[in-house]
C-alpha cells in the first residue's frame, strides 16, 4: 500500500489501522549466503514477488537526475538482488502518476527519472526491465496506477502538453493530490489505451494493479463527481454503486483487452487486505479495519475473485499475527475461502518494509515474524505464493527477516504458477 511507500496507503490506512509508517533509507546487503541442498524431484510452482516502487523514488531511482548509465545500473542491481533471495517476480512501478517509464505516445515520460516531467532519460527502463528480468529468469510484472495524475494539486506543474491540462474537466483535486475522474467513460477508455500501450509494445508477464482506484477517504474532504453522476448514473440506487460500477466497468474492459491483445499476459490487482468487516457484512472478515475497500475505495474485490474476472489478487495484508484490527491469521484464511474453486491464484502481500522499523509493533522486531506468515499460509492450498513490499528492503533486509525468509522456505528456487 502506497506510502510514497506503497501507494501512499499509509497515509490513509495509517490513520484507521495506526502504526503503518515508511520504512527508513536502506543500502545493499549481500546475498543470503549459503548452499542449498539437493533440489526436491518436482520443484516448487509459487509466485515469490518484490515490488519495485518508483513513485516519489521510493526504490528506484535512488534520486531524480542520474545518468542514464546510472540508472540502468540500480536497475540491474534490483534484479539481481531478487535473484540472490531466490525470487522469481519483480512487480515494477511503470506509471507511477499519469506518466510513463517507456516512450508512450499518450503520457509524458516521468519526472521520477531525471526531475523533469515530459523529459526523454536517454533510454528505455521497462524495455531494458523486460529484457533483463527474462534473461535472469525472473518474470517482469508492470504495475500502473490507473487514476492518480500527481501527488500535489497544482495542474501548471504538469507539463504543458499532460492530457490532465489539455483536459482539465477529466480532473478532480482531492486530499492533496489530483485523480482522473473515475466517473467519465472518456477517462475510463483514455487510461485503458495508455496502459495498454504497454502491453502493445512489452513482452510483459502481467498487468498489474494496486489498491488506487477512488482514493482513500480524507476527513472532511469530498471527492467532487456530483456533475459526472448526474450525467452517468441513471439507474443506481445511490452513488457508491454507481461508483463500483465505474470501477468494475475499469476492471472487466481492461481484462479483455489484455486478452485481444497479448493472450498470455496475466491480470492481477493487489488491492488492500480488507474487502468488508463481517459486522458490515455477514460474507466479510473477522476485522475491524478503518478502511473497507468495497465502501471506501468502491472496489468489489472479492467479486472479481468469485466471478473469475482476474487472473490473480494479492490482498496486502500489512498486518501481524495477532494484531487486533487486522490480524494475518484471520485475513489469509478469508482470502483462501474467496479464492477457493474460482480459478485465480491466490498470493499474499508481505508488509517486508515493517520489519525492524522501531515505529512499528513489537511483533516486527521478530526476524522471524514474516517467515511465520509463510508457515501459516502454507495451510492453505490456495496461497500461491508472496509478494514483499519492497524492493529497497528486499536488499536492505534491515533486521534479516527477508534472509530468515529464504533459509526457511526458499532453499531452492521456484518457478512461478502458471
Amino acid at each position: 500500500m502506497g506510502r510514497m511507500s506503497r501507494r501512499a496507503f499509509a497515509a490513509a490506512a495509517a490513520a484507521a489501522l495506526s502504526g503503518l509508517m515508511t520504512a527508513g533509507d536502506a543500502a545493499a546487503v549481500p546475498a543470503v549466503r549459503g548452499t542449498p541442498g539437493p533440489e526436491p524431484e518436482r520443484a516448487a510452482r509459487e509466485l515469490r514477488g518484490m515490488w519495485l516502487a518508483t513513485v516519489a523514488n521510493r526504490d528506484w531511482p535512488s534520486r531524480q537526475g542520474l545518468t542514464a548509465a546510472q540508472q540502468r545500473a540500480e536497475l540491474l542491481a534490483h534484479l539481481d538482488t531478487a535473484v540472490s533471495r531466490r525470487l522469481n517476480a519483480v512487480i515494477f512501478q511503470v506509471r507511477p502518476t499519469a506518466d510513463a517509464l517507456w516512450p508512450s505516445p499518450y503520457e509524458p515520460w516521468s519526472e521520477y527519472l531525471t526531475g523533469v516531467q515530459g523529459q526523454d532519460p536517454g533510454w528505455d527502463p521497462l524495455g531494458t526491465a523486460v529484457a533483463e528480468a527474462h534473461a535472469r529468469g525472473l518474470e517482469l510484472h508492470a504495475w500502473f496506477n490507473p487514476y492518480r495524475i500527481a501527488n500535489h494539486t497544482d495542474p501548471t506543474r504538469l507539463v504543458a502538453t499532460h492530457p490532465a491540462r489539455l483536459h482539465p474537466e477529466w480532473v478532480v483535486p482531492y486530499g492533496g493530490k489530483l485523480y482522473y475522474n473515475p466517473g467519465l467513460p472518456e477517462v475510463r477508455a483514455f487510461v485503458q489505451d495508455a496502459m495498454l500501450d504497454a502491453v502493445r509494445r512489452y513482452r510483459i508477464d502481467a498487468v498489474h494493479w494496486d489498491d488506487y482506484f477512488y482514493p482513500y477517504p480524507v476527513a472532511g474532504q469530498v471527492f467532487d463527481d456530483d456533475a459526472a453522476y448526474a450525467a452517468h448514473g441513471a439507474g443506481f440506487p445511490d452513488k457508491a454503486a454507481w461508483r463500483r460500477h465505474n470501477i468494475d466497468r475499469l476492471v472487466l474492459e481492461t481484462a479483455a483487452r489484455i486478452r485481444r491483445i497479448r493472450p498470455t499476459t496475466r491480470f492481477g490487482i493487489s488491492p488492500f487486505g480488507v474487502w468488508r468487516n463481517a459486522a458490515t457484512d455477514a460474507r466479510g472478515s473477522d476485522t475491524r479495519a478503518g478502511v473497507q475497500t468495497y465502501d471506501d475505495l468502491h472496489a468489489d474485490t472479492r467479486k472479481w475473485v468469485r466471478e473469475h474476472w482476474i487472473d490473480y489478487i494479492c490482498p496486502q495484508v500489512y498486518w501481524n499475527i495477532g494484531f487486533a484490527a487486522a490480524d494475518y491469521a484471520k485475513l489469509v484464511p478469508w482470502w483462501a475461502e474467496v479464492a477457493q474453486g474460482t480459478g485465480v491464484r491466490l498470493y499474499i502481500g508481505e508488509a517486508l518494509y515493517k520489519a525492524g522499523d522501531p515505529a512499528q509493533p513489537a511483533a516486527w522486531q521478530d526476524p522471524a515474524e514474516l517467515s511465520r506468515h509463510l508457515t501459516l499460509a502454507a495451510r492453505y492450498p490456495q496461497v500461491r505464493g508472496h509478494v514483499f513490499f519492497s524492493a529497497k528492503e528486499v536488499g536492505a533486509d534491515r533486521i534479516g527477516a527477508m534472509a530468515r525468509v529464504v533459509a526457511d522456505h526458499y532453499r531452492w528456487p521456484a518457478r512461478p504458477p502458471r
